[in-house]
């Protein structure tokens, strides 16, 4: 999807939102749903072939394919997790929107321990050989 088609779907998903918020506030917030599903599944579809290269750029420098499974995971995780707090926003519900981002954050450090695994172990591998 194209940056004007994704601004063009978003703009006008608003106005019709807007106007009928007033009358009908339940459907202004499927409507402003709906138009932020579509305008991700767009996006999602652009971005696939820019993370194949990104993950054929990781490995050729000689990082792991698990290594880069984490990193677009993660970025999988954020959008989703941002995506589902903005719509409980845009429903009124902004302490709900806060516990989503909490569990989306904890979602990323639980997927990155083995990151944080790893560079326990070269850290401690370094002071090994340090003082020996």
């Amino acid at each position: 999807m194209s940056l004007a088609a994704a601004i063009g779907i978003g703009v006008i998903a608003a106005i019709l939102a807007s106007m009928l918020r007033r009358y009908h506030s339940e459907y202004a917030s499927v409507l402003a749903i709906a138009a932020g599903a579509i305008i991700m599944l767009g996006i999602l579809s652009g971005i696939t072939p820019a993370a194949e290269r990104l993950r054929s750029l990781l490995e050729s420098v000689g990082l792991g394919s698990e290594y880069v499974g984490i990193l677009l995971k993660s970025l999988g995780i954020c959008f989703l997790a941002q995506f589902a707090a903005d719509a409980c926003r845009d429903a009124g519900e902004s302490a709900l929107a806060s516990r989503v981002e909490l569990v989306g954050k904890t979602a990323v450090v639980v997927l990155s321990l083995p990151l944080f695994e790893e560079i326990g172990s070269v850290a401690l591998s370094l002071l090994g050989r340090g003082s020996g």
